[in-house]
């Protein structure tokens, strides 16, 4: 046992003992359990692992690894694993909750409608939405973490002869569009080799849409995946486009040929009748173009056959998946052509207030079309909003701002960490079936409870070797507590907390805690740990999300991370989980 001494004031000083933690009573019992003579034997580790941690797939090879992975400490003898050796075992990386080493394992090969993409919003941008700097990095990182969908605003240049990519109408800097592109190539297929898509939100005259026509191609070659046809009655999918880059926006339309098709339709009109067009009346088709100028072009109305007569071939060839509003309103956007698929995109708002009137008729769009949801306008701080309310309606690309942090971005995170992290998740079949009468699921129905888990929160440690000892509190120790809850639909949402231990960089807790699952597909576990601070305020202590469908049974060890996201080296939790039938409700 150590001590360690609190500073107060000149002649003062706060001592507190630390202790070195100790195998908790669950870990001592299952110990002596599975080995009964005080040394566990690979034989007696192999049946631990297969009875009580669930790995029925295990082999002695498995624990021979785990021996190996020992030898290093002081504490390990050839003739088996004595109980402190067990214990840190148990508390280290070969027994983890959801193993990063977890392969692809969803069927890839249904059509790209059928899953939930890693999707960015303004992908470019290093901070707010409002002055922060462009640049290539946050692309980089975000397709190094997984992210599948990156987003491009295209914008002339000062001179409006060239593009750069920036957040028009606002003070943000600007970025050149080819170091985007290729920062993309040298990037997209090292987390992952399933296909990255570029949305670009188009704001070029014909001659810019050539220029980015022409640096598309010549960038990606054969990496670029171009459809033979613009009417898809299904995308292919992610296993048939692996290692392919897809160019996704609207036919052009803003522009044509340096006067705008508002202004050309209109004056075409007034020649046929024999009329002059005045200035006033020429003002008024300008001031309409630059109304619809100014709305994103995933928001203005699409009229397919004249914008894509006008669109210049080279341009309208990149699109691999089409984007665009109908004419009209709801019902029109959500409705499904059996001989073309599309992408439409909503607003975070948009798609709350659709799901009030249409949610089912969203399930039913998502079944083969991409339905986009992006953050709205006033979130000038690159926060976030809830993704279940895309996610449960089916939506496959829910866009988020990367560069921040906060539990929204957490749980997306999370959610991805599904399926090997290779960015897409296959949605659950409930949302791709329909009924006998055309019925779909409907995340607002009431459901009976699928399963309980059960997870029992043991202990932690590590703060004390990753942060300074006043990190948390200037005269003595923290006085941590955990919450733990899911993430998911509104009837699984749940959030629970345990008792703060005073004064004790080991905190542990030994509470327990039951959530009720009644849609366990689409649940994310989420963990925080803070410190209580009589100021009202607590104090940051690292988190965690993980996706409940992969989410390993028996005593296992979760590593959190920081607020942005990185893995502490040695902050973990110990928890017991399991999952049980509902029984009793």
């Amino acid at each position: 046992m150590l001590k360690q001494s609190f500073k107060v004031c000149l002649c003062w000083r706060r001592i507190f003992k630390t202790r070195v933690v100790e195998p908790p009573l669950d870990v001592k019992n299952v110990f002596y359990r599975y080995s009964p003579g005080g040394m566990m034997t690979i034989d007696e580790l192999l049946r631990f692992l297969i009875e009580h941690q669930g790995e029925q797939n295990a082999t002695k090879e498995d624990a021979q690894a785990i021996f190996d992975s020992l030898k290093h400490l002081n504490i390990f003898h050839r003739r088996g694993l004595h109980l402190e050796a067990f214990f840190r075992y148990l508390l280290g990386d070969h027994n983890l909750a959801h193993p990063p080493s977890q392969k692809v394992h969803h069927d890839m090969d249904a059509p790209l409608a059928h899953y939930f993409l890693f999707t960015g919003h303004n992908s470019y941008l290093t901070g707010n939405q409002l002055s922060s700097a462009s640049s290539v990095e946050p692309i980089k990182d975000a397709l190094l973490k997984g992210v599948r969908v990156i987003e491009l605003d295209l914008w002339p240049n000062s001179k409006g002869k060239d593009v750069e990519v920036r957040h028009g109408g606002t003070l943000t800097s600007p970025v050149d569009l080819q170091k985007c592109l290729q920062a993309i190539k040298e990037n997209a297929f090292t987390n992952s080799e399933y296909p990255v898509v570029i949305t670009f939100e188009d704001h070029l005259n014909s001659n810019l849409q050539k220029k980015v026509a022409k640096m598309v191609k010549e960038t990606f070659e054969e990496m670029l995946y171009c459809t033979k046809s613009e009417n898809l009655e299904e995308f292919p999918s992610p296993e048939f486009l692996k290692k392919k880059v897809l160019i996704s926006t609207k036919p052009p339309k803003e522009y044509l040929e340096g006067e705008t098709i508002v202004e050309k339709k209109w004056k075409k009109s007034k020649s046929r009748a024999g009329e002059d067009v005045s200035e006033n009346e020429s003002a008024t088709a300008r001031n309409e173009h630059q109304t619809s100028r100014q709305n994103p072009p995933d928001e203005a109305e699409h009229v397919p056959d004249e914008d894509e007569e006008k669109a210049v071939n080279q341009y309208r060839e990149l699109i691999a998946i089409h984007a665009g509003k109908l004419k009209g309103g709801l019902e029109n956007w959500l409705s499904d052509d059996p001989n073309k698929v599309r992408r439409l995109s909503l607003s975070e708002q948009e798609l709350e207030n659709a799901t009030k009137t249409h949610g089912t008729e969203i399930v039913r769009f998502t079944q083969r079309n991409l339905l986009r949801v992006y953050p709205k306008g006033t979130r000038l701080d690159s926060s976030n909003y809830n993704p279940f309310v895309g996610w449960m309606h089916g939506a496959q690309m829910v866009a988020f701002n990367m560069q921040g942090y906060g539990k929204h971005l957490w749980i997306m995170k999370g959610m991805f960490k599904a399926n090997g992290g290779c960015g897409y998740v296959k949605k659950p079949d409930f949302l791709l079936q329909r009924g006998p009468n055309d019925e779909v699921f409907n995340p607002y129905d009431e459901f009976s409870v699928k399963t309980v888990m059960t997870v029992k929160v043991i202990l932690g440690e590590g703060w004390h070797q990753d942060f300074p000892h006043t990190a948390f509190d200037r005269y003595s120790p923290p006085d941590f507590y955990t919450r733990i809850g899911i993430a998911g639909i509104p009837a699984d949402r749940d959030l629970k907390e345990t008792e703060k231990i005073e004064d004790e960089w080991l905190p542990v807790w030994n509470e327990e805690f039951e959530f009720l699952l009644r849609v366990p597909e689409l649940a994310v576990l989420r963990i925080e740990v803070l410190e209580y601070d009589t100021t009202g305020r607590p104090d940051f202590g690292g988190q965690t999300c993980l996706p409940v469908s992969e989410l390993t049974t028996g005593i296992r060890t979760v590593p959190l991370h920081s607020k942005k996201g990185d893995k502490y080296k040695h902050v973990r939790l110990l928890l017991s989980i399991k999952f049980g039938l509902p029984y009793d409700f």
